[in-house]
C-alpha cells in the first residue's frame, strides 16, 4: 500500500529510542524526511545514521519539548533544511510511578509537563505552517494508561489529557485539511519497560490478560502512526487508535 509519504517531512519527538525511534525509522522507510528530536543528541544522531544508511533523509535535533524557545528552534531548523513540516508526532514522555501519597510535586509536574505541555508547545509551533500549506498530520502518543493505572496518577492524567487535547485540536485544525489523532499503546517491549524491576511479572500478567497473547513491539505502534500520517487516513480525525492487543 502506498502511504503517500515520499517527500513529506516529519518531526518525531522523543525519537532517540523506544517507540519514538521505531516511528522515526518507519516514516523514513516510507520515504519521509525525518527530524529525529530528542533531549539526548547522541541517541538522536544514532537514529539518523540508521535512516541514512537505508537511503533516507534525516536530521537530528536536540530539544526539550517543554522549552518553547528550543521547540521553535527545532521547527525553524526543520524548515531551513527540508522546507516544510507536514507531520508532527508528539511522542516525548516519561514516567515516574508511585502511589500518590508518596508522589512529590516535582514527580507530578515533570511527567505532566513533558507529555502535555510538550504536545502543546510542539503543536503550536507547527500549526501555523501547516495552516498555510493547507495540509498536515498530527499524531499524539497517548497510552492505555489513560483508562487509569494504580501508581500512575501523573502519567494516567497526562495521557488522558492528551486525548482531550487531540480532540480539541482536531476541531480547530480540520478546516485546513489537518488531521489530529492519538495512538494509545498498551504494554510495549522497549528498553524503558524492560528496565522495570518487576518486568517479567508484569509481562506474564499482560500476556495472560491480552486477547492476542503477547506484548507489543515498537513496530506495532509505528505502523499505526504511519497509517494515520498518510493520505489513506485523510478522513480520520479526533480519534484514538488503541494498539493493545485487545487489552483494555
Amino acid at each position: 500500500m502506498d502511504l503517500g509519504l515520499v517527500g513529506r517531512t516529519a518531526i518525531v519527538t522523543g525519537a532517540g529510542s523506544g517507540i519514538g525511534a521505531a516511528i522515526a525509522l518507519r516514516l523514513g522507510a516510507e520515504g519521509a524526511n525525518v527530524v529525529v528530536s530528542d533531549i539526548n543528541l547522541d541517541t538522536a544522531e544514532a537514529r539518523v545514521a540508521e535512516i541514512q544508511k537505508s537511503g533516507g533523509a534525516a536530521l537530528a535535533v536536540k530539544a526539550n519539548v517543554v522549552n518553547g524557545a528550543e521547540v521553535s528552534d527545532m521547527v525553524e531548523k526543520t524548515i531551513a533544511v527540508f522546507g516544510r513540516v507536514d507531520i508532527l508526532v508528539n511522542n516525548a514522555g516519561l514516567a515516574r510511578d508511585m502511589r500518590i501519597t508518596k508522589m512529590s510535586e516535582e514527580d507530578w509536574d515533570i511527567v505532566v509537563d513533558v507529555i502535555l505541555k510538550g504536545a502543546f508547545q510542539c503543536t503550536k509551533a507547527v500549526l501555523l505552517h501547516m495552516n498555510d500549506r493547507k495540509w498536515g498530520r498530527i499524531i499524539n502518543i497517548s497510552s492505555r494508561a489513560h483508562l487509569g493505572n494504580p501508581g500512575q496518577a501523573n502519567y494516567s492524567a497526562a495521557k488522558a489529557g492528551i486525548i482531550g487535547f487531540t480532540r480539541a485540536m482536531a476541531l480547530e485544525a480540520g478546516r485546513n485539511n489537518i488531521t489530529v489523532n492519538a495512538v494509545a499503546p498498551g504494554m510495549i517491549d522497549t528498553p524503558f519497560v524492560r528496565s522495570h524491576p518487576q518486568f517479567e511479572r508484569i509481562r506474564e500478567n499482560a500476556i495472560k490478560t491480552t486477547p492476542i497473547p503477547r506484548i507489543g513491539e515498537p513496530a506495532d505502534v509505528a505502523d499505526a502512526v504511519a497509517f494515520l500520517a498518510s493520505e489513506r487516513a485523510s478522513y480520520i480525525t479526533g480519534d484514538v487508535v488503541h494498539v493493545t492487543g485487545g487489552r483494555y
